[in-house]
């Protein structure tokens, strides 16, 4: 895939960090002298927690270079560095591991969140936020909008599998962890038309799908899915258009005394 861009990302940057904000509000460390942000991306979360602490080594880390090259000019606080958070191996025991908005681009992201729980110091946390989107029309409809193309071999594969269940993560975490805390919450975003719901997912969901595609394609296959995406999400009285994004939360705790 091409690099992401942190430019587009950031266009709904206050709607993307609320997520984030209610994640750490969950965390509940007094205090943690060392934090890895894995994937970062362009440092709005890694801002987040040097403001809860200030005093904490923090480490952001992402597979993007452009958004490692954002966030470094964002937060000169805290150091970055790209890497996989599938691989991701810290100088010392974390006392917090925050992932938000990225563990779902993760394979086998389950197995990954048990390694990076193994990873905490004792007592420490891992916290972890994940779009629950694949059931919604602006994600639906991208597998729709894809099968109905003429070059639909070429997103053979795009979509991204779904999460777990509740329980499935429970199972898979609590072995480890003294306690283990899930929640989903559904964010309702007003967003002006159709075509901001298409801007919202171009810079996540959808590039997969834009990325194997030549400009022609590319253009016929946008046209089809903004048809199909105005008919999904009709105005409000006011004119703009409701985005549901539901999101899945974990808090786990790795068993031991706190940091």
């Amino acid at each position: 895939m091409s690099d992401w861009s942190p430019a587009t990302y950031l266009r709904f940057a206050d709607e993307r960090t609320r997520p984030a904000r209610d994640l750490l509000a969950a965390v509940p460390l007094a205090t943690a002298r060392h934090i890895l942000d894995v994937g970062c991306g362009p440092g709005n979360s890694t801002e987040l927690l040097l403001a809860r602490f200030p005093d904490a080594e923090v480490v952001g880390v992402d597979t993007s270079p452009a958004m490692i090259e954002a966030a470094r000019a964002r937060v000169p606080g805290a150091r970055f560095q790209v890497a996989d958070a599938a691989t991701v191996a810290p100088d010392r025991p974390p006392d917090l591991v925050f992932a938000n908005a990225v563990m779902q681009w993760v394979p086998d992201h389950p197995s990954v969140l048990v390694r990076l729980l193994g990873l905490l110091a004792p007592g420490g946390c891992l916290a972890v936020q994940m779009p629950d989107t694949l059931g919604e029309p602006s994600h639906r409809l991208m597998d729709e909008t894809a099968a109905a193309m003429p070059f639909a071999s070429k997103m053979a594969g795009a979509g991204r599998p779904p999460l777990l269940t509740l329980d499935g993560y429970y199972d898979r975490l609590s072995p480890a962890a003294g306690r283990v805390d899930l929640w989903r919450t559904t964010y309702v975003h007003p967003l002006d038309g159709p075509d901001a719901v298409v801007e919202w997912v171009s810079s996540t969901g959808l590039k997969p799908y834009l990325d194997p595609l030549d400009p022609g394609e590319r253009s016929a296959f946008l046209a089809d899915y903004l048809a199909r995406i105005r008919r999904a999400y009709p105005p409000a009285a006011d004119g703009r258009v409701l985005l549901r994004y539901p999101r899945l939360f974990i808090v786990a705790e790795r068993q031991g005394s706190s940091p």
